[in-house]
């Protein structure tokens, strides 16, 4: 079973997180591409993040899942959404749209468990810095160039949503 989906039972509960989780796989495929090509997170893609998933997984709890669940997903997009919101304050280079969209990737993560968010908020500095280091190294960048983080912190989320149990294990978190 897909770690979203661990300790929900009933149809209703389980159609509320599909729905969760549908909404974000659509939305990130979205802001995936609008950024990559803009370098810009739209607040029409990001900011409907919070009561959908909010709504649709307070509906799962009220309908069976674990309470447990919730309150984790709250504590993630809090603590996802003030760490990007010091890295911009820093100086970090994030864009208000990352801050904005950190908040949302981690009410997902915080939801899957504390292994997915670990893993997801860290793997999206990963695939980002693989990334930018192969643009040094072919040349096709150089230090001052603006690379789109969202899709990166996309990446990072999913992986922490699909496997973060299994990655944190084998890095022995």
């Amino acid at each position: 079973m897909l770690a979203p989906f661990a300790g929900v039972t009933g149809p209703v509960a389980i159609t509320a997180v599909a729905l969760a989780f549908a909404w974000l796989a659509v939305a990130s495929t979205t802001l995936a591409v609008i950024d990559a090509r803009t370098h810009r997170l739209p607040n029409a893609w990001v900011l409907p993040g919070y009561p959908v998933l909010s709504g649709l997984l307070l509906v799962a709890c009220l309908a069976g899942a674990p309470w447990t669940s919730l309150v984790r997903a709250a504590i993630g997009g809090v603590v996802l959404f003030v760490f990007y919101a010091v890295l911009r304050a820093a100086g970090g280079g994030m864009g208000g749209g990352d801050v904005k969209l950190a908040g949302v990737l981690g009410m997902a993560l915080g939801w899957t468990g504390w292994p997915a968010l670990a893993v997801g908020a860290l793997a999206g500095f990963v695939f980002g810095g693989l990334y930018g280091t192969i643009l040094l190294a072919t040349r096709r960048a150089h230090r001052r160039t603006a690379v789109a983080f969202g899709p990166w912190m996309l990446l990072g989320a999913w992986t922490g949503i699909v496997f973060g149990a299994e990655t944190a294990t084998g890095l022995g978190l």
